[in-house]
């Protein structure tokens, strides 16, 4: 297939800082490109103009926005910022306010260069944008076993990639960072090798400690160190939400970012769960890379852009615009911690719970867990999916199966709800065991 020239012309930026990121790109990763020739450019030529009859928009006799005021009037913006199209990659403003807010969150990223984030609609259109990118028909994604069924058909369905899981847990409960060491370790030197990790987990709740982060990045790097092309991608959905000590409270993000020049970091986050605004659906993509230039970084935003593009074009203007001024607001720190000790409460709670009732191990273990929205128990005796159903039937309480284990989530069960949830999981348990 013939590359457009424009695309040919990011390949070649990219390849004159990073020939190795050219090869991690995937077919469609090396002949996508944001138009900058086409009805985008030309639009913006026409900016300014006294008559400008460029874009597929309408607007008023008075050149605002036409409207319909029954929307106009239930929402609290400016007409430009909720009506009119958003760029592809996002909101200039708030691509430059996320990245301040990732450095602030994970400061060791502090004087590290990485891409200013191009804005998805969420992260399920993130991940499907990195797929996009870097997955090709026959690649191997590397992920542990405990995750998100999203990946089945936002990967693996889309581009055509296989999914090959490694052990998520060791037997003393903790990240089995060994056993990504030797999912790495197979194979042929010299290639491309994905890998997707996402903490806190889904489903289990789980993020690494200290030790086992430090680990997990030694094992990647030792890849990039024996020629593997590795891409990473950072499923960072539930960030921040981290409830007990010792548990690495900064992104995995941060010291892969300028680990090794064949490690390229993807970071794929959002507002969704970091700011409880499930609907809003705004999501980011960055990259980070041991001495990334700016026209690296540039052509892989530009590229990002164009898959956006040649997608969905743009996401929800009035959402990004929504959470600019959120992020903005005075008060925004303290209605985040107020959030937070919510949670965290629950947490506590469900820990408590289980301390409190021994019993509960005659029927179900809980899988380790210390952040995010969720936790997860293994029935000992009890059909998963059958325990599942009996919930629902005889005792008014849902949970998720995953493939033999159910998924509680505590964030969405109030306080007071959390130790009937227990008694209940462990009473039809006992029914069926």
């Amino acid at each position: 297939m013939s590359l457009d020239p424009q695309a040919q012309q990011l390949n070649d930026a990219i390849a004159a800082s990073h020939p190795q990121v050219l090869e991690m790109l995937s077919k469609r990763g090396k002949a996508i490109y944001f138009p900058k020739l086409g009805v985008l450019a030309q639009s913006a030529d026409a900016q300014g103009k006294d008559i400008n009859a460029t874009i597929g928009i309408a607007l008023e006799e008075d050149g605002a926005p036409l409207v319909l005021p029954s929307l106009a009037d239930a929402i609290k913006l400016p007409k430009a910022n909720a009506f009119t199209y958003a760029p592809s990659p996002g909101r200039p403003d708030l691509r430059k306010l996320w990245k301040e807010m990732i450095v602030k969150k994970s400061p060791s990223l502090a004087g590290k260069a990485i891409s200013t984030p191009v804005v998805t609609t969420a992260l399920t259109h993130g991940i499907s944008m990195a797929a996009y990118l870097f997955c090709d028909e026959n690649d191997t994604v590397f992920i542990p076993s405990l995750y998100w069924e999203n990946y089945d058909l936002a990967v693996t369905l889309a581009t055509g990639a296989k999914l090959e899981t490694f052990n998520t847990f060791t037997p003393a409960g903790g990240f089995d960072v060994e056993a990504l060491r030797a999912k790495l370790a197979g194979g042929k030197r010299g290639g491309k090798k994905i890998v997707s990790l996402n903490f806190p987990n889904n489903p289990s709740g789980y993020t690494p400690t200290v030790e086992e982060a430090a680990g997990i990045v030694k094992v990647l790097t030792e890849a990039a160190q024996a020629g593997d092309k590795v891409v990473v991608l950072l499923d960072d959905a539930y960030f921040g939400l981290v409830f007990a000590p010792g548990v690495y409270e900064e992104s995995v993000f941060a010291p892969l970012a300028d680990a090794h020049e064949n490690l390229l970091a993807v970071k794929i986050d959002g507002a969704t769960k970091e700011d409880y605004v499930w609907g809003f659906r705004v999501g980011f993509l960055t990259y980070g890379i041991k001495g990334g230039t700016p026209a690296l970084y540039e052509a892989l935003e530009a590229k990002t852009g164009g898959a956006i593009r040649g997608n969905i074009s743009n996401s929800s203007h009035p959402a990004q615009s929504l959470l600019l001024a959120a992020w903005s607001s005075p008060g925004y720190a303290a209605e985040k911690q107020r959030a937070f000790d919510l949670l965290k409460k629950r947490y506590d709670k469900v820990r408590s719970i289980l301390d409190a009732h021994p019993e509960y191990a005659e029927a179900f273990v809980p899988l380790p867990f210390n952040s995010g929205y969720f936790m997860c128990v293994r029935p000992l005796k009890a059909d998963a999916e059958a325990l599942r159903k009996k919930l629902l039937v005889d005792y008014s309480t849902g949970t998720v199966n995953f493939g033999g284990i159910l998924r509680v989530a505590f964030s969405a069960t109030p306080t007071d709800k959390l130790e009937k949830l227990f008694d209940n999981l462990y009473k039809a348990a006992k029914e069926l065991g």
